[in-house]
């Protein structure tokens, strides 16, 4: 190709690309912006307007702040181990919904319904059912006599915070299961029957053929989950409020915008959760990148 063609392709390529650069300036990077500045600020809900230049005050505040690390060790752990579970369970329904079963096509629709409901939804719908007193998870967990009464679940910070975790897992699997099943769909059949000719059982065919295949898109799964998993709010709000002992990143930071007004200090939260987020997915895409390096060599 000539180098004249290669540049009107890339002009092409910037006219269409355009429009959506113009939308994410607008939706993305000016709200950004502005709340990077006012971090650096003492803006108010109760002054607006009467705000001054603080330089790094609030971000020294911030971290001397026991309930923000709370908050950022809450989120790291909400996110390591529902990511794992989702990674793991999806893989598994996945590899279920690509074996040749009567009624797969079914069990694919269904399998997307959590998914599909609204996270609001979903957390209210299972915040009714742990309730102490009339919610049905005690009721049968009374009945088979796993417990002797009814119990506060989401009173308590272990098991709220192992709830949470449960209701993301039952959410977002079908999101994992849909991508690595997409993924397997790829996966060249004359290679696996090549493998089971050569005597490669099924459990050798998986590690040794189908996972290093579709460990690329595993990868963007898990990293597409990650940066959902770290900016959490909706499903720790809903089903555990605002209190330190469950709170995530995003919670501090409404709360500090919101219930306590201090516009500076919930803007430097939120932009040093932006900056957590950040440093996650770049580490995580740097290891996948060297480990997918790594099995080329």
């Amino acid at each position: 190709m000539s180098a004249a063609a290669e540049r009107r392709r890339a002009r092409t390529a910037w006219l269409f690309l355009a429009p959506m650069l113009l939308a994410l300036a607008l939706v993305a990077a000016w709200p950004l912006a502005r709340t990077t500045w006012l971090g650096f600020t003492d803006a108010t809900l109760f002054a607006p307007g009467a705000q001054r230049f603080v330089g790094l005050a609030n971000y020294r505040l911030l971290f001397a702040d026991p309930d923000w690390w709370r908050a950022v060790a809450n989120t790291l752990v909400f996110a390591t181990v529902s990511v794992a579970l989702e990674t793991v369970l999806g893989l598994l329904v996945a590899l279920l919904l690509d074996a040749k079963l009567r009624g797969r096509g079914v069990l694919r629709a269904a399998m997307l319904v959590p998914w599909a409901i609204p996270t609001v939804v979903s957390a209210q719908l299972w915040a009714w059912m742990l309730h102490d007193q009339h919610g049905v998870v005690n009721a049968m967990l009374v009945a088979l006599g796993v417990i002797a009464e009814p119990r506060a679940w989401l009173a308590e910070p272990w098991a709220a915070m192992a709830w949470i975790v449960a209701v993301d897992v039952w959410k977002s699997t079908p999101f994992m299961a849909l991508l690595s099943l997409a993924a397997l769909q790829l996966v060249p059949r004359a290679v696996m029957e090549a493998a089971r000719i050569d005597g490669l059982g099924p459990v050798g065919i998986f590690f040794r053929i189908t996972l290093p295949l579709i460990r690329p898109a595993l990868l963007v799964a898990i990293l597409f989950r990650l940066l959902d998993a770290l900016r959490v709010f909706d499903l720790m709000y809903v089903l555990a409020g605002s209190g330190p002992a469950t709170a995530s990143m995003s919670v501090h930071a409404r709360q500090l915008l919101v219930d306590f007004g201090e516009v500076g200090e919930g803007s430097a939260a939120a932009t040093a959760l932006v900056l957590v987020v950040v440093a996650c997915a770049t580490l995580v895409a740097w290891l996948g990148r060297l480990r997918l390096g790594g099995a080329g060599r």
